[in-house]
């Protein structure tokens, strides 16, 4: 017979256990944060990729925070130029209103540190300007890498919120109301982004650089905090803000749908249009001609965070996804309150316009 020996018990070391469970516990939590990363703060769990991997999300307060330092950034440099009198005005051909449509470089200045700080930031992010140049002249070494955790942001929002990156546009306006800019007419300068979220506006900025004015928001999270004064008695006659390139057009249009009595009020940007709402300067904000997305998204989010509506003049909500056209073909109206109202009212009129009546 062949005799067994029996084999001695494997005993480990209290050093070789204590590895062990270190690594364990390293693999859990790495395990945790891939799905933590995967899901949304209210917990909506993401589709894994095929590999197994998880999709590349954005957190959303340091996007918030990005956009505000960045329109603040750009509209330093509109500022600068502004003031050192360097505008170097060129024209990028007519509106369809006939008018000049400059560019300057306060324009170029603003667009190149806001549009190439969002790719320093987010390399992946769709940012969509208004301005664009054919060659690419800034080292992103030179970017400054803006703050993604303002105070402001993380004391009024909370939590945390992360949305997977192709679902994400970046809209900017390196500087609404470049001829009011040119014309030395300042007040209704700003600098815009706004953050849309599958084609609806979510984060809107809005900043005044003459003024070292900010206002924010996203949507059914948090605000800057500009407050709406009282309502006015129904009784007021109204006052309808239009864009200065075209006033007689859509003054015909409003006073042919409320009355010769009807105040209208002509002035330069759309950011400038929409905050003038908010300052109760206007009603209502109507355009009736096409406008470009990346003037109005900024004001939409404003506007949709305080349970104002903005739509074109067919009833239609914008669709602001990085795949549509950037051309809102059918006019603008946009208010705190009554929106049904003034948009059956102006139909008719608007109608007859399109059609040459």
């Amino acid at each position: 017979m062949i005799e067994t020996k029996k084999m001695a018990p494997v005993r480990m070391s209290p050093l070789g256990i204590a590895v062990i469970v270190v690594f364990l516990l390293a693999c859990v939590l790495y395990v945790h944060r891939k799905v933590s990363a995967g899901k949304s703060s209210v917990g909506t769990e993401l589709k894994f990729e095929p590999d197994g991997g998880v999709p590349q999300t954005i957190n959303m307060r340091e996007l918030l925070s990005t956009a505000i330092v960045l329109a603040q950034r750009g509209g330093d440099r509109v500022r600068d130029v502004r003031e050192g009198n360097t505008l170097d005005e060129k024209s990028k051909g007519k509106t369809l209103e006939g008018a000049n449509d400059p560019l300057t470089d306060g324009d170029l200045q603003s667009h190149r540190a806001m549009y190439h700080g969002f790719k320093k930031a987010f390399p992946n992010l769709k940012v969509i300007s208004e301005e664009h140049e054919a060659q690419d002249i800034w080292d992103p070494n030179e970017v400054q890498m803006p703050d993604k955790e303002l105070p402001e942001v993380f004391k009024t929002i909370p939590a945390d919120e992360y949305i997977p990156v192709e679902d994400i546009a970046v809209w900017i306006d390196p500087l609404d109301a470049t001829q009011e800019y040119t014309e030395n007419l300042l007040q209704y300068v700003t600098t815009m982004v706004c953050v849309a979220v599958k084609g609806e506006p979510t984060i809107g900025v809005i900043h005044k650089p003459f003024e070292h004015k900010t206002a924010w928001a996203w949507v059914n999270k948090g605000s800057s905090g500009y407050d709406l004064p009282p309502r006015k008695s129904e009784s007021e006659a109204k006052k309808i803000i239009v864009s200065r390139s075209h006033a007689g057009s859509v003054s015909d249009v409003v006073k042919k749908t409320f009355g010769e009595s009807t105040e209208v009020i002509p002035a330069g940007g759309a950011g400038y249009k929409t905050w003038a709402l908010f300052d109760q300067i206007a009603d209502a904000y109507v355009h009736v001609t096409l406008i470009k997305k990346w003037d109005i998204c900024a004001g939409n989010a404003l506007l949709n965070h305080k349970n104002g509506i903005m739509t074109d003049l067919k009833g239609d909500r914008i669709d602001y996804s990085a795949a549509s056209n950037p051309k809102n073909e059918h006019g603008l109206l946009a208010t705190l309150s009554d929106h049904k109202t003034y948009l059956e009212a102006l139909r008719p009129a608007y109608e007859a316009l399109s059609k040459g009546k």
